[in-house]
């Protein structure tokens, strides 16, 4: 029986360097934040590559659901789905949530928004995605990673994680060939530079996130979430 993992991660985090990670196991295979379209479709937010994005996969998010708990060629042993918390809009239903395997990646939102507000100016509470990720945690539980931990040992926390999804670890998960796969998202162009010339995760760099002033109120809204689901790493 496959096992889907949904991993859920908020943006500026390491989650396509994670489903590069998953993606390099034999027995896996891995979807590109599948809810994205109906975001787009339905928040009417412009991100780059929107209209393509919008071709690219369903807008429904009935549809998305049907396909991420259906049958799935070659049965494989792990279907990992790469998900934005933020893309969980409240007019998604949320019963099929119940056949999918959950599991979380967490950052440090003084790191996340120092990071999003260089590429997206002024971000909100909803943008960062971590009331989300909370209300998912409280339904389903699973395991959660932070990603500091990844970076400064990914064979151990990669390791811990596979055991808690019963999967098993593969040292594959380690590294991969460099450049796009042809499960990225039609949005990897404008997004995926830094992972496609990756082989690896990075190493940790423990310097300090610079928050600019405007924004330190939005990491203080985000850390009590953080801190919630940091307790069950």
């Amino acid at each position: 029986m496959t096992v889907r993992v949904a991993m859920w991660s908020g943006p500026r985090n390491i989650s396509t360097a994670m489903m590069r990670s998953f993606g390099a196991r034999a027995d896996t295979v891995v979807v590109d934040e599948p809810l994205y379209a109906h975001y787009l479709d339905v928040t009417g937010i412009d991100h780059p590559g929107r209209a393509e994005i919008l071709r690219s996969q369903p807008r429904r998010w009935e549809d998305v659901a049907a396909r991420l708990t259906g049958p799935l060629p070659g049965d494989p042993a792990v279907h990992y789905q790469k998900h934005m918390t933020h893309h969980l809009l409240p007019v998604i239903g949320r019963a099929w949530l119940g056949e999918l395997t959950h599991a979380f990646l967490i950052r440090d939102p003084a790191h996340v928004v120092a990071s999003y507000a260089r590429v997206r100016g002024e971000p909100t509470l909803d943008d960062l995605g971590y009331p989300q990720q909370a209300e998912i945690f409280r339904a389903y539980g699973g395991p959660v990673i932070d990603a500091a931990d990844v970076l400064r040992d990914p064979a151990g926390t990669l390791s811990r994680l596979c055991d808690a999804l019963g999967i098993g670890f593969d040292p594959a998960m380690l590294a991969w060939e460099p450049g796009p796969r042809p499960t990225d998202g039609v949005w990897a162009p404008h997004w995926y530079s830094a992972v496609e010339a990756s082989t690896g995760f990075a190493k940790y760099d423990p310097t300090p996130p610079a928050v600019p002033d405007r924004l330190r109120p939005l990491v203080e809204a985000a850390q009590p979430y953080y801190d919630e689901l940091a307790r069950a790493t």
